[in-house]
């Protein structure tokens, strides 16, 4: 029994496993969505989903509990991995952070100004304007990882610090701009949740128990508040302790982040890339790939991730302001600017919070589907292209590919 299973473990184990699951998920959706079974699917996500504790009632269909409920523990996993690249990681200091941190400002700028820019006369569609300024870590580490050892270390850091600065973009947008009418008792009661978590925090708690049990009871919180409750995972995930005592192999918070990455990476992410990818194609044409949604949003990641990683990577090393990684050249940062336009997850869960009507939702998954697509096969095909190249071409900027 252990042998036929082997097949599986050795796969699960690979780094491109994550990404091959999440692309499997969106095919099998829009597969399902676009056959006989499409009312099967359309049910599923549908179904009327409640839990009632006393006065206390949480009555969603299974789709908001998958958007609301599931990825605030992908969030979680993101404010740790946050929390550990800030205090020990490629985040936790200037010099280390500051081509990445420009390179990702330039990413989330560009495509919501290219997305602006044909969406402008259209205050409906102009809400999405966030939704190609993200990137799917997932997705785009997976498609680098296909490439195998020939990706400089250096690179693959780089693409990390980019997405993770990414994610708290997104984190920072979706709390400012995407927050529904307050409600102030369940702001205070999350509010207070969370100082009893830095209470712990700084009396030396270590049990991850009351963390866990605590933050669920601020997700509940945050849930009825209008404030969008994924973000309680991430600021749940600040208050776990980090620091590592000598009783200890690593600290709860290492400790969570590794149990926690196989659920997110082959449970959440595909069940929530199922539940979103489902794009009607019954009757698709040209004019409805052009109209303004799909096109923003597919050109925001296609052009606009391209054109804002690449160009303040270029400036910031022209300026003197940051050095390129050792063993890194400049077509090595275009494709790497290229698998930022991978906006998969992050882009289709904005797109959630930005668009009520099923007409628009269906646009904006066309365009993420479309966008995405484009930009990790060009990704890859540059990186594919130019990783043969020696490391010490590095900052001479983009020369013609020498003839094979």
């Amino acid at each position: 029994m252990n042998k036929a299973f082997e097949p599986i473990r050795s796969f699960l184990q690979t780094d491109t496993a994550p990404g091959i699951l999440l692309f499997g998920a969106a095919v099998l959706a829009l597969l399902i969505e676009n056959s006989a079974m499409s009312w099967l699917y359309d049910s599923l996500l549908s179904t009327p989903v409640e839990v009632k504790i006393g006065a206390l009632e949480i009555a969603k269909p299974l789709l908001l509990w998958i958007n609301d409920g599931l990825m605030a523990l992908f969030f979680f996993l993101v404010g740790l991995e946050i929390k550990r690249e800030v205090v020990e990681g490629e985040l936790s200091s200037l010099d280390k952070a500051l081509l990445p941190l420009l390179a990702a400002v330039g990413g989330m700028a560009f495509p919501a100004i290219v997305y602006a820019s044909l969406t402008w006369n259209d205050p409906v569609a102009l809400t999405g304007w966030a939704i190609p300024a993200a990137t799917d870590i997932a997705f785009a580490l997976g498609i680098l990882a296909v490439l195998g050892s020939r990706v400089p270390v250096a690179l693959k850091v780089f693409l990390l610090s980019v997405a993770v600065i990414d994610d708290l973009g997104a984190i920072l947008i979706i709390a400012l701009f995407y927050t529904a009418e307050l409600s102030t008792t369940s702001l205070i009661l999350g509010g207070i949740g969370l100082s009893a978590l830095i209470a712990l925090n700084r009396s030396g708690v270590r049990q991850l128990g009351p963390y866990l049990v605590i933050g669920i009871a601020i997700w509940v919180c945050f849930l009825k508040s209008g404030v969008h409750a994924t973000l309680a995972g991430v600021l749940v995930a600040l208050t776990i302790p980090m620091g590592v005592e000598k009783d200890e192999k690593e600290s709860p918070l290492h400790r969570l982040e590794h149990g926690l990455q196989p659920w997110i990476a082959f449970l959440v992410l595909p069940v929530f890339a199922f539940a979103n990818a489902g794009v009607p194609l019954t009757g698709l044409s040209l004019e409805a790939i052009t109209q303004p949604i799909p096109m923003g949003v597919a050109l925001g990641l296609i052009i606009g991730k391209q054109l804002g990683v690449f160009s303040v990577t270029w400036a910031a090393v022209k300026l003197g302001l940051a050095r390129l990684p050792q063993g890194v050249n400049w077509w090595h940062i275009y494709g790497i600017a290229c698998l930022t336009g991978v906006g998969f997850t992050m882009s289709l869960f904005i797109g959630t919070l930005a668009f009520d009507s099923i007409e628009h939702l269906n646009q904006m998954r066309l365009g993420v589907l479309m966008g995405s697509f484009v930009s990790g096969i060009t990704g890859f095909v540059v990186l594919n292209r130019f990783l043969a190249r020696a490391p010490d071409q590095t900052a001479t900027g983009p020369e013609r590919p020498v003839a094979s």
